[in-house]
């Protein structure tokens, strides 16, 4: 059974296979109790059903997956892509935990649309390859990125930013606003919440309309505006095209960002300005992963789902931090977010390109 949905006009491919009907009498059954029949078709819900022909073969019950290792469920059913692998074993353990995360419910097609909310729709195919899904976002690593060819420095703090919001709105699927309201006055913790598109109806309604368009894939969001500490209305110029030249046009757009972001969020982003020394960010810095000694190989190996300092996005999953109930903080401190550079130095490095 196929339906037409799934991706928008600018993706690839259109059709997405309807729910298993089976779906409901798994539900009710232990994981490790399901037959090879109920956990083929859930491989086949989850967007890995290249692998159900041999996983028939192999699988007698759910047990045989979850008392699997890496290197069986690579040599049996030949998951060789790393990313699927991540994908069957992050499942598999909240399987084994007996754990049910709000962002599982968040399928890879859910994750494709996401990626146009956030500004982001070129990488559209790597993560639909790749099944990417809710649950999977918690657990990117800048290497997983990589492996989805996301180079851009700006687009790896764009998902990290976008991630962030979905903990904190505990992975509400509409939590992100592509509207304008009814709202008169914009405050930080309804800016967090813009989608791309939301972004550039704001530069409309502040006569930057002919420079709208130019925001399309580069991951500018609210999300960024605000929580990225090095964000500033010069960033948002360059992004723009804006000539240096158009002295004019540019302090017009720097008064109305800075009226759009408040004057806590001004004075926190010129804080850690002052304070932390990092280059401003650009459009053509590069993120590429440290090359590693002899001695590293090894570590390349191990599976490292519990090693939170590798996550695009660290937070506690388990507890993520709700909405503060005032205004002022909305989001707990806006220093939450820092640059990725910051956490991660040792093991990457920054390549600004002089184009």
């Amino acid at each position: 059974m196929f339906k037409r949905g799934g991706f928008r006009a600018t993706a690839g491919p259109r059709l997405t296979r309807a729910p298993d009907s089976g779906r409901s009498s798994r539900a009710h059954t232990s994981f490790s109790k399901w037959t090879t029949e109920q956990v083929c078709g859930w491989l086949e819900d989850s967007g890995l059903g290249q692998y159900v022909s041999l996983a028939r073969q192999w699988v007698d019950s759910g047990q045989t997956l979850l008392s699997a290792t890496p290197q069986e469920l690579e040599k049996e059913i030949c998951i060789k892509h790393p990313l699927h692998r991540k994908k069957l074993q992050l499942a598999l353990r909240a399987f084994s935990n007996k754990t049910m995360e709000k962002s599982s419910e968040l399928d890879h097609i859910w994750v494709t649309r996401w990626l146009d909310d956030i500004g982001l729709p070129q990488y559209k195919d790597q993560f639909y390859e790749s099944k990417v899904d809710g649950r999977m976002l918690q657990y990117l690593t800048v290497n997983d990125l990589l492996f989805l060819k996301v180079t851009s420095q700006l687009h790896h703090l764009s998902i990290k930013c976008a991630i962030h919001v979905l903990h904190v709105n505990k992975f509400n699927p509409d939590s992100l606003r592509r509207r304008p309201g009814k709202e008169n006055k914009t405050s930080p913790s309804e800016v967090v919440q813009w989608s791309n598109h939301r972004v550039m109806e704001w530069l409309r309604s502040v006569d930057l309309a002919e420079y709208a368009p130019n925001l399309r894939g580069s991951g500018v969001h609210g999300g960024l505006i605000i929580l990225e500490p090095r964000f500033h209305s010069e960033t948002l110029a360059m992004l723009l095209n804006i000539p240096p030249q158009k002295t004019l046009l540019r302090r017009h757009l720097a008064t109305n960002f800075n009226t759009l972001v408040g004057p806590q969020v001004q004075q926190e982003k010129q804080e850690f300005i002052n304070a932390s020394g990092h280059a401003p960010l650009t459009t053509t810095a590069k993120v590429r992963p440290k090359k590693l000694g002899f001695t590293h190989f090894r570590q390349l190996r191990k599976l490292r789902m519990d090693e939170s300092a590798d996550y695009i996005c660290t937070m506690d999953t388990g507890n993520p931090p709700a909405l503060s109930e005032t205004p002022k903080r909305p989001y707990g401190s806006f220093r939450g977010i820092s640059p990725i550079l910051a956490r991660d130095s040792d093991r990457l490095e920054q390549v600004g390109s002089k184009n």
